[in-house]
């Protein structure tokens, strides 16, 4: 059907076309008289030729020439003095033939005989009528030019029996001889005509409806020629707008009869701001009335269009070889459509493939991406932690995201990724939500159908930026194809991840320096014994976790600290590192932007799950080993003004303490120890409670890994470097 949009645009009929019926056709006058009905006396158009006298008066010589003269004129549906045509009321395509009962009963049926083919003359002339306004679209309207050339045939033939009738060389057996050969092709045409006016067929419902009704005359050479024929006739101005399609891009569809539909409200700039945008998936798509000829071909077309409109978007010209376009119209078979289809989808994948890894870089901007978002070179991020720090330790809606980018800009800057064209893309942003919260507010993740109970997902009472920050990076058209804005939400769900696990990381390096400063002091006692065996554990719980998930190893020990060399510093990275070169191949050998879109989500969904973000049960007592070990960092100040000098803790600042600051540190006198001893032991307590939080949150994660490793081999390999921690104590 047409849509409301193009009829609308569409210039309309004339109002006299339709007010003056003789000038379409409509002219025949309408009765309730039931088919077959014989006693009817026919009007003379001539009121001089005698009409008025009943036919069976004559001779049946006489009658026989008065018969061949008004089938003569019934056969181009004009009525004559003994034969009338009417329409049965209530029914456009239901044509009724009248005959003066007196007339030799002979005649009559010689007569009967031709009506099926006055009938399909005048059904298919009224088709040609109606099929010829604008708003019936270009296929019917080359189906009506073709059925007009068909008739133009027809009439010939008429004008010839009437000379031959002239010259008295015509009998009515005669009539019938001549007439016989046609009828076959003509009431097969009015049946087509028929279903056609019936059911308001246009664009690809009429070419399927020619092509099922030659396929239905298989056995008759004749007609399935002729409807072949018409078929192609009729889809001469469907190719048209086929072939603009397949080599420019762009629809030429002013009646909306194109099995491509153009949803002009989707913009590509919806790509990098909308997450579930469908611009790519339904700025075109395929309507449910197809072609049948071109059925099996409808979604190469469709994307080498989507393909060619990509590249004319991003003003690239488009030169498509002049002997290959030639070939669509002038094909004669399905075979060479398919040719020319395959050939023209071939071209313009190839096409925007290069335009989009050479021109615009791709590769380059997902090594970018993966620089920073997922922390290949985290040496800019260093630099940016020491330095925002305070700021990230505010409330989200406290932030200054502009003073969080200009200190991005600053850290990339004074590190290793300022030699990177790409590093001025790159953008601060601060959530307002925790990220187990952000997860499962995406409804096309897994987690969303596991996702835990609305208790546990509730937000922290105090969240800092430290949870919330992320990063974003620009994305232009046409990258935003493959990096669209849910690519990049997967990216920073990652980012926000390893972020985290990056600043617990450093908290605990703090604290073991604290640890090793008090051992400078030749302090040995049960205190700081037992809690630094505990932030060893800590440290190698988180250092597994991160070499588990990244490129590299996130800590090295300072010179002469007591932490065992981890089998981990020299391993690769289980998860991102791996998945990565996999993709990295695959789009190697990718041949379409298809492709290439389709395995960069693979990979980033791969990484979602493998970093457990998709397993909220798994995620939720990751975060509770994580929020153990902040808090015990934090505390790790405590055991620190305990044992120290009051005088010497302005000499510690609020930032991760280093050896060095330790060595002209001085310990408490005797007495003030004595005093302390209470706290010492509250101390103690509070160290021991830690330990016994952070033993029972890691021997909990034994039953989780063990219960999912079965569907999912990764948890097997992170089963194997968490559990392991504390085993050696």
């Amino acid at each position: 059907m047409d849509s409301p949009a193009a009829i609308s645009l569409c210039p309309s009929t004339p109002a006299w076309n339709l007010d003056r019926p003789f000038l379409s056709g409509q002219f025949y006058q309408e009765t309730k008289i039931t088919p077959g009905t014989t006693e009817y006396k026919g009007v003379s158009a001539d009121s001089s030729s005698g009409a008025d006298k009943a036919i069976g008066c004559y001779h049946a010589t006489i009658q026989e020439l008065f018969v061949i003269d008004d089938l003569l004129s019934t056969l181009i549906g004009i009525e004559g003095r003994y034969i009338s045509i009417k329409k049965v009321r209530g029914k456009e395509d239901d044509i009724t033939f009248q005959v003066d009962a007196s007339m030799d009963l002979a005649l009559q049926e010689f007569a009967k005989r031709l009506f099926p083919l006055c009938e399909s003359y005048i059904l298919i002339n009224q088709f040609v009528e109606t099929r010829s306004q604008f708003k019936t679209g270009l296929v019917n309207h080359a189906f009506a030019a073709a059925l007009r050339a068909l008739l133009l045939d027809y009439q010939a033939m008429v004008a010839q029996l009437e000379h031959q009738f002239r010259l008295g060389k015509l009998s009515i057996q005669g009539l019938w001889f001549y007439c016989q050969p046609m009828m076959g092709s003509m009431q097969a045409l009015s049946m087509v005509v028929k279903k056609a006016a019936a059911n308001n067929c246009v664009g690809s419902a009429v070419l399927n409806l020619l092509q099922s009704q030659a396929k239905a005359m298989a056995g008759d050479h004749v007609v399935r020629s002729l409807l072949e024929k018409m078929s192609q006739s009729a889809s001469t101005a469907y190719l048209g707008i086929l072939e603009r399609w397949v080599y420019e891009g762009v629809i030429d569809d002013p009646y909306g009869e194109f099995f491509i539909a153009e949803n002009k409200s989707l913009q590509k700039e919806s790509l990098t701001q909308d997450y579930d945008a469908k611009y790519w998936q339904q700025r075109y798509s395929l309507k449910d009335e197809i072609p049948s000829f071109l059925a099996n071909a409808a979604e190469t077309i469709l994307i080498t269009g989507k393909y060619l409109n990509v590249m004319r978007e991003c003003g690239h010209s488009i030169q498509i070889p002049v002997a290959e376009k030639s070939k669509l119209t002038s094909a004669g078979s399905n075979h060479h459509y398919l040719e020319c289809i395959k050939s023209a989808y071939d071209f313009a994948s190839g096409e925007l493939l290069n335009l989009v890894k050479n021109k615009y870089d791709l590769m380059g901007k997902l090594q970018s991406i993966k620089h920073y978002l997922l922390l290949d070179q985290g040496d800019f991020l260093v630099h940016f932690m020491d330095t925002a720090r305070e700021e990230l330790m505010k409330k989200p809606d406290e932030i200054s995201v502009e003073k969080l980018q200009s200190l991005l800009d600053l850290a990339l800057r004074s590190t290793a990724a300022g030699a990177d064209p790409c590093h001025e893309d790159l953008l601060c942003c601060v959530e307002r939500t925790t990220l187990l919260k952000r997860l499962s507010t995406l409804k096309d993740l897994e987690i969303s159908r596991s996702a835990p109970d609305s208790n546990d997902l509730e937000e922290p009472l105090s969240i800092t930026g430290l949870e919330t920050f992320s990063l974003n990076y620009k994305v232009r058209w046409p990258l935003s194809l493959v990096i669209s804005r849910k690519a990049l939400t997967k990216y920073q769900l990652i980012f926000r991840f390893l972020f985290h696990c990056k600043h617990v990381d450093r908290q605990l390096s703090g604290a073991w320096q604290v640890h090793q400063g008090l051992r400078k002091l030749d302090m040995q006692g049960t205190t700081v014994s037992v809690s630094s065996l505990l932030c060893r554990n800590m440290l190698k719980f988180i250092n597994s976790l991160l070499h588990y998930l990244t490129f590299e190893a996130s800590f090295t020990p300072s010179q002469g600290t007591a932490i065992p060399m981890l089998v981990c510093y020299v391993c690769l990275s289980l998860v991102l590192e791996p998945n990565w070169h996999v993709m990295l191949s695959r789009l190697q050998t990718a041949k379409s932007i298809d492709e290439v879109i389709q395995y960069h989500d693979f990979f980033l969904d791969k990484c979602l799950r493998e970093c457990v973000l998709l397993s909220p049960a798994l995620l939720k007592k990751v975060e509770r080993l994580k929020l153990i070990c902040l808090q015990y960092a934090a505390a790790m100040q405590r055991l620190i003004t305990s044992s120290l000098d009051p005088n010497d803790n302005d000499t510690l600042s609020n930032d991760s303490p280093s050896i060095e600051k330790y060595k002209n540190l001085k310990l408490r006198t005797p007495y003030q120890m004595l005093r302390l001893a209470p706290e010492n032991v509250t101390v103690l307590e509070s160290v021991l409670k830690f330990e016994k939080g952070f033993s029972f949150e890691l021997h909990s994660l034994g039953p989780i890994l063990s219960s999912g490793s079965r569907a999912e081999p990764y948890l097997t390999h992170l089963a194997q470097w968490i559990l392991g921690v504390g085993k050696d104590q």
